[in-house]
C-alpha cells in the first residue's frame, strides 16, 4: 500500500453524513486514502447541509466531538449554523468552525501530510499553520473559490468590496504557503494561476459508474406522473439564478410538464414564496443511495446559474445530471466551463442568453421529439463516465500525494 504507516491529517468543513457536494467528495476523498493505507485525522465541523440546521443526533452532541472509524479518526466541533445565511452570519459561521478546528488540530501529533478543503479559506490557514508545526507537506483542494463566488453571487454589497480586497491578500499569502494547490475546472486553474505561483493541479470532480446505474433505476416517489417531469436537485442557493427560474416556471403551461425542485438551501424559503404553482413542486434532499434512482426518473434537469459566476465554481451536480442519461438545460455565462462539458458531450443545451421563450421552446422539442432526448441523455452519459470516472481521478491524485511524502 502507497501509504502503509502514514498519518494523514484532513481538514474539510463537509464530511460524511454529508452526501452532496463537497461533503460527498471530500468523504470520498478520504475513503481513497484510507484504501491506499493511510491513517486519516479528519478535522470537521457537525452535518449540517445543504439544510443549514445541524442534523439529528448531531444536535444533541456536546461542542467536541471524537469519532473512531476503521483507519479514520473524526474531530468535529459544533459549529454556529445560520438559519438565513447574510453575509455576517456566514463569517460568524467561519470564525465559528476556524475555532473550534483550532482546538482539535491540537489533539493529533503524528502527521506525515496534510490536506486541506476551501471552503472554508480559514481551512487552509489552518492546515498551513498545521504541516509548518510538523514539517510536512500542505495539499490544498479548491472545490470554491469563496471570495469570488460571494462577490460574483450578489452575497456582498458594493461597500464591503474593499473588505474583500483584504481578504483576497490574505487568501495568497494562504495559497503561498502550501505545496501544491488543486482546483476542479481548466478555468479554475487558470483563475488559481493568477493568484499565487504554488504549483497547482487539475484534480476535478468525478462520477461513481458503480452508482449511478441507469438501466437498473426505479421510477423515484417524487416523479412518479406522466407528465414531462424537468428536475432540480441540489443546493438552492446563491449561485443559481432563480429570479429567472420563476419567469421560466411562469411560462410553462401547467398542463404541458412539472417542475420538480429537489434540494435545500439558503433561496428555498424565497422560492416557495415567490414561485407557486400547481405544476412546481419542492421536495427535501434525497439520501445518496437514492440520488441514481431520483436523476434517471426525471425527462430532463435544468441548471440556472447566474450570468456573473464564471470560473469560481464547477458546479458538481452537473455530473449526476449528465450521467442519468437525460439531456439538460443549462443557463450560464458564455465563458464558463461548463458550456464546453455541455457542448462537446452534446448532452444537452448551453443558454447564454438568458431568453425565457428559447428555453421553453426547447423543452418542448425535447418533450415532443423522445428519440432526440434519449440520443442527447446517452451522449451525456458517455461524456462523464469517460472523462470524470471516480477511480482513475482518484488513482492520478493518490499517485501525485505518494510523490510528495516519499
Amino acid at each position: 500500500m502507497q501509504f502503509q504507516g502514514k498519518s494523514i491529517t484532513f481538514i474539510g468543513l463537509n464530511y460524511a453524513p454529508e452526501d452532496t457536494a463537497i461533503g460527498l467528495y471530500s468523504t470520498q476523498m478520504v475513503e481513497a486514502l484510507t484504501k491506499a493505507g493511510a491513517q486519516v485525522h479528519v478535522i470537521t465541523a457537525m452535518p449540517y447541509y445543504p439544510q443549514w440546521e445541524i442534523q439529528p443526533p448531531y444536535h444533541k452532541a456536546d461542542h467536541y466531538l471524537k469519532e473512531e472509524h476503521e483507519h479514520v479518526t473524526v474531530y468535529r466541533y459544533k459549529q454556529y449554523v445560520p438559519r438565513s445565511p447574510t453575509f455576517v452570519k456566514r463569517v460568524l459561521h467561519l470564525l465559528s468552525f476556524s475555532w473550534g478546528s483550532w482546538h482539535n488540530l491540537r489533539k493529533i501529533h503524528e502527521v506525515d501530510l496534510v490536506i486541506s478543503i476551501i471552503p472554508f479559506t480559514s481551512s487552509a490557514y489552518l492546515g498551513n499553520q498545521h504541516a509548518r508545526k510538523h514539517k510536512v507537506p500542505h495539499w490544498i483542494h479548491i472545490q470554491d473559490f469563496e471570495f469570488d463566488a460571494a462577490l460574483q453571487s450578489g452575497v456582498s454589497r458594493s461597500s464591503k468590496k474593499q473588505i474583500f480586497n483584504q481578504l483576497f491578500k490574505i487568501e495568497a499569502r494562504i495559497l503561498k504557503k502550501a505545496t501544491t494547490v488543486s482546483t476542479i475546472s481548466h478555468l479554475m486553474i487558470k483563475k488559481l494561476k493568477s493568484k499565487t505561483k504554488t504549483p497547482t493541479f487539475y484534480l476535478p470532480n468525478w462520477i461513481d459508474l458503480e452508482e449511478i446505474k441507469t438501466d437498473a433505476s426505479a421510477r423515484h416517489p417524487y416523479l412518479q406522473s406522466d407528465k414531462f417531469k424537468l428536475l432540480y436537485s441540489g443546493n438552492v442557493g446563491d449561485k443559481q439564478d432563480w429570479e429567472f427560474f420563476s419567469a421560466f416556471a411562469k411560462a410553462i403551461p401547467p398542463q404541458d410538464m412539472e417542475l420538480i425542485i429537489v434540494g435545500a438551501g439558503s433561496k428555498m424559503a424565497w422560492l416557495k414564496n415567490n414561485v407557486q404553482q400547481e405544476n412546481v413542486h419542492y421536495h427535501d434532499p434525497v439520501p445518496y443511495a437514492d440520488l441514481s434512482n431520483l436523476l434517471s426518473s426525471a425527462d430532463a434537469h435544468f441548471l440556472f446559474q447566474k450570468k456573473d459566476v464564471i470560473d469560481t465554481v464547477m458546479p458538481s451536480k452537473l455530473l449526476g445530471m449528465m450521467a442519468s442519461g437525460k439531456p439538460s438545460l443549462v443557463l450560464g455565462n458564455k465563458d464558463s466551463e461548463v458550456r464546453t462539458v455541455i457542448e462537446e458531450s452534446k448532452g444537452g443545451f448551453y443558454m447564454s442568453d438568458y431568453d425565457v421563450e428559447k428555453a421553453t421552446d426547447l423543452l418542448k422539442q425535447w418533450k415532443s421529439n423522445h428519440s432526440l432526448s434519449i440520443e442527447m441523455g446517452n451522449q451525456a452519459k458517455a461524456y462523464v463516465f469517460y472523462h470524470f470516472s471516480r477511480k482513475q481521478i482518484l488513482d492520478q491524485w493518490i499517485g501525485k500525494l505518494k510523490a510528495l511524502i516519499g
